[in-house]
């Protein structure tokens, strides 16, 4: 996947991209970073990733393996991002709205989600569904 553009949809490599949020979580600047590295996770299957990314308060363990095998289980086609509401380097909360796209028996589905991210311990994670 190193010569590849990176499954979020920049049209950088994986390595330059998600790559590197995904070694030390700490790089993603904004909540949008964030999001689209936890795309490209799922794509990717990466279940310790995507719990290391989840907010203390709502993540669960417990779902590791069955997030994986479902991320498995599909074919991931594209992340489309519609809207990102504050999120940026300086700010301590955001969301960002965007539809993921898969193919799952024999039909392509969209996953449509505003979600809310925050700043915990120093870095974004994702917090859980807008309210």
């Amino acid at each position: 996947m190193n010569n590849q553009n990176c499954p979020c949809g920049t049209s950088e490599n994986y390595e330059a991209c998600c790559g590197e949020i995904h070694k030390p979580i700490k790089k993603a600047i904004t909540a949008e970073q964030l999001m689209r590295s936890r795309y490209s996770a799922f794509v990717m299957a990466k279940g310790d990733y995507l719990m290391e990314s989840h907010h203390s308060s709502t993540r669960v363990i417990s779902d590791k393996e069955a997030i994986i095998d479902w991320a498995k289980s599909v074919s991931w086609i594209r992340l489309e991002v519609i809207e990102t509401t504050q999120g940026k380097e300086k700010d301590n909360k955001g969301t960002v709205t965007f539809n993921a796209y898969y193919y799952e028996n024999g039909k392509v589905n969209v996953l449509n989600e505003k979600s809310d991210f925050v700043k915990e311990n120093g870095h974004w994670v994702y917090l859980g569904l807008a309210t």
